[in-house]
């Protein structure tokens, strides 16, 4: 073989093995995989308060404790963030019954109570109403300014469907970025034409971590009628907007008077601003899971999303 003949050979087999890299490397030629390179998490708005009601910052992991189905599980975080923007989802009560004055006014005094204490251009509100449907009002903005006076040209009609409005909020709400989110309700309580129960939107709003914040713009006889109501009410049997509260983490307070509207608006934000956001491992399949959260303190008390759906 000359040397010609040598170099032909030689340039020959750098072409096949090129041929045979650039075929190798060619994406198309080879299978996909799918690598797994995180866990399924489940996070929680979880309020901490002691018996005097005041609010319990500085805790650690350490403090915490969270049960799934009755099982310690280890907090994988911890973050309790002052500054975190809040998105607020407000629903409004425009049924028949909100007609009956002045629960319609102390409906809008809440609601121009709770703008006053969100942070422009940092925190963002939607505006929703219902009747027999839900109806969105203002879409999610940080333009806090223009929210104002925003319920000032709404008129109270038609039947009531309160857990159904508050189940497709939580639906949008739980779309939103962020760690603190909250549904505001304001509502005279009354439920008329909902196809969902109040049970059933618990475990939805839960299972997202949606809490609800019922404001119930009644006066102080119907308040009554209502606390009655909720104790006449068994677990087992029925449930209400005290136990829809209840189950997803928020609460229900009532608002007859301005000064009570202005103090429960700033209580209910800054509770929001301190609430502390776990985060623990999910469980594997596809169920319902209850959890429980508690602080290892005895004059510590929780509230926070009551399960959720695991898978």
């Amino acid at each position: 073989m000359n040397k010609r003949q040598r170099l032909v050979l030689a340039a020959g087999i750098v072409i096949g093995i090129t041929t045979l890299t650039l075929h190798a490397q060619d994406p198309s030629s080879v299978p996909l995989q799918t690598f797994r390179s995180t866990i399924d998490v489940v996070t929680i708005q979880a309020s901490v308060r002691d018996t005097r009601g005041r609010i319990v910052s500085g805790l650690t992991p350490s403090d915490f404790e969270v049960l799934d189905n009755g099982q310690a599980r280890p907090i994988l975080s911890l973050h309790a963030d002052r500054q975190a923007p809040l998105s607020i989802a407000v629903l409004v009560d425009m049924s028949g019954s909100m007609a009956i004055r002045p629960k319609m006014d102390m409906a809008r005094q809440a609601y121009e109570s709770i703008l006053s204490e969100l942070h422009q251009g940092q925190d963002e509100v939607a505006v929703f109403s219902f009747d027999s449907t839900l109806h969105e009002r203002r879409d999610f903005t940080d333009d806090l300014a223009s929210l104002r006076g925003a319920l000032s040209g709404f008129g109270a009609f038609g039947t009531t469907s309160l857990y159904d409005a508050t189940a497709a909020t939580a639906r949008r709400l739980a779309a939103r970025v962020g760690t603190h989110k909250a549904i505001v309700l304001l509502t005279d309580g009354l439920d008329t034409s909902s196809s969902m129960t109040a049970r059933e939107v618990s475990g939805l709003a839960s299972s997202i971590d949606v809490p609800v914040f019922v404001v119930a713009t009644v006066p102080s006889l119907d308040q009554r009628m209502m606390l009655q109501a909720s104790e006449r009410s068994t677990p087992s049997a029925t449930a209400d907007l005290r136990d829809l509260s209840d189950w997803t983490g928020g609460q229900l307070v009532f608002a007859s008077t301005l000064a009570e509207t202005q103090a429960t608006s700033v209580k209910l934000i800054d509770e929001l601003r301190q609430q502390y956001v776990l985060a623990i491992e999910a469980a594997d399949g596809r169920e319902w899971r209850r959890l429980e959260v508690r602080v290892r303190r005895p004059s510590a008390v929780v509230r926070a999303r009551n399960g959720y759906f695991a898978g």
